[in-house]
């Protein structure tokens, strides 16, 4: 009988120390999915950031189609969904990559290139989150358990880096 206790025994602390093991793994999950938020709404301002600076430069750098095709490629990539997004911030990248920064002035051309320098780091941040966020959930204890609940699934955010 003492033999039966002490199985029960062991198979109850085995249960409970894999129970545990499960739970943080569902905390740390979650933390990613936190840092996952966190990541997109920094590269969201960044974007948005960017576009002000497109316009400000359309505004008071560039004359006549120029300036409207930037103004309108950076109000569509403001106003895109998020599945349209990438199109659309590739777009504005390409035609800010057309305009001379020479011709600009130097407090504009210097709020241009921080404000991609913004982009590129926070698209970078952003990436390395879903990368992470992505490795846990392709365990096998998370897909068995369900332990992503209902959190859909990251994807990640490729747009081309503008030129330094």
């Amino acid at each position: 009988m003492s033999v039966l206790v002490w199985l029960s025994a062991l198979l109850a602390a085995v249960i409970v120390l894999g129970g545990l093991f499960l739970v943080a793994t569902a905390n740390r999950l979650d933390r990613l999915h936190v840092r996952l938020d966190a990541g997109w709404a920094a590269l969201d301002a960044a974007l948005a950031r960017r576009a002000v600076v497109a316009r400000a430069v359309a505004a008071g750098a560039l004359e006549g189609s120029a300036a409207a095709e930037v103004r309108r490629a950076a109000d569509a990539a403001e106003a895109a969904p998020r599945p349209d997004r990438e199109a659309a911030e590739n777009e504005l990248t390409k035609l800010l990559a057309t305009i001379g920064r020479d011709g600009l002035p130097a407090e504009l051309a210097d709020e241009l290139a921080d404000a991609e320098y913004r982009v590129v780091i926070a698209r970078r941040v952003h990436n390395d989150a879903v990368r992470d966020t992505l490795a846990l959930r392709r365990r096998r204890k998370v897909r068995y358990f369900k332990l992503a609940g209902t959190a859909p699934r990251p994807e990640y955010f490729e747009i081309i880096d503008p030129a330094p």
